[in-house]
């Protein structure tokens, strides 16, 4: 089920902004002349998460004090990976987080080492909670991919506390910052995902994103709006320009920085949107 609401205009008013400028340079791989000028900036497969390069290439704006009551009749969220280990679910809880998304899987070659903690941690404490696949187009093919994160936690079950899957489809820390795919490439791999995780599942997947990468490695293709629904990633105190085709987000990553563990999130809507989005 697609949540569509109308995209305020101006959000989280009375913000203080952060200025923050990291130093890594992630464009693309070392080149012949200088092979070890990025051996040092690349990070271990498997450490990739949501949101790893938007602060290098889109910028942090303000946060939240306090972070998760910002937005009357929005929900908030988090998204966690291995390099959070042992989450305090109970804290987050209580801090008025809802819903959660875990990384499961990455390429196929790894699942996330803290995997269990942290989706059956989330749902004991009474989250609605989901798994992300990092995206790596250059290494197997969409349909593998999405088969090896099915496999692999990335399932769906209509319980009412299991949120359909998601692709993370972002910057390369790894490498070339589309993976070495042209723009219709890389639209052929997302599509080969997303087609075979609604195979799988009956269900389709999120799309995570930001807007600046899906115009330079996708072209600003608009054809998943109407199906997948959009989790757009930009750190600030509007949403901004959302990539085309979609006319609506459903999920806003506007913080890696918030009060407590994870990238923080407004769900756009209140909480029975999250359990509809659950239960398809």
């Amino acid at each position: 089920m697609r949540v569509h609401r109308s995209v305020p205009t101006t959000l989280l008013a009375g913000l203080a902004a952060t200025a923050l400028a990291l130093p890594l340079a992630l464009a693309g791989p070392a080149s012949a002349a200088d092979p070890g000028a990025r051996a040092s900036a690349v990070p271990a497969r498997g450490t990739a998460h949501m949101g790893m390069g938007v602060l290098e290439h889109d910028g942090r704006g303000p946060v939240a004090p306090g972070g998760v009551s910002a937005l009357a009749g929005w929900t908030e969220g988090v998204d966690v990976a291995s390099h959070q280990g042992n989450v305090a679910w109970s804290t987050l809880w209580n801090s008025g987080v809802k819903w959660a998304y875990v990384k499961a899987t990455e390429g196929t070659y790894y699942k996330n080492t803290y995997f269990n903690q942290q989706y059956t941690g989330s749902y004991n404490v009474g989250m609605i909670r989901g798994t992300y696949h990092f995206a790596t187009p250059d290494t197997t093919t969409g349909t593998a991919q999405a088969d090896y994160f099915v496999n692999n936690g990335g399932g769906w079950s209509k319980d009412g506390k299991t949120l359909p899957g998601v692709l993370d489809i972002e910057w390369n820390p790894y490498g070339a910052t589309c993976y070495g795919k042209t723009q219709a490439g890389m639209v052929a791999w997302i599509r080969d995902f997303v087609t075979r995780y609604k195979a799988r599942t009956g269900r389709d997947a999120v799309i995570y994103t930001a807007t600046s990468w899906w115009k330079q490695c996708t072209g600003n293709y608009s054809g998943f709006g109407t199906t997948n629904p959009l989790w757009v990633a930009r750190y600030a105190s509007e949403v901004g320009e959302l990539p085309a085709g979609w006319p609506y987000y459903t999920i806003w990553q506007y913080t890696s920085s918030g009060p407590t563990v994870g990238d923080h999130n407004h769900f756009n809507g209140d909480l029975s949107r999250v359990q509809a989005l659950a239960n398809g």
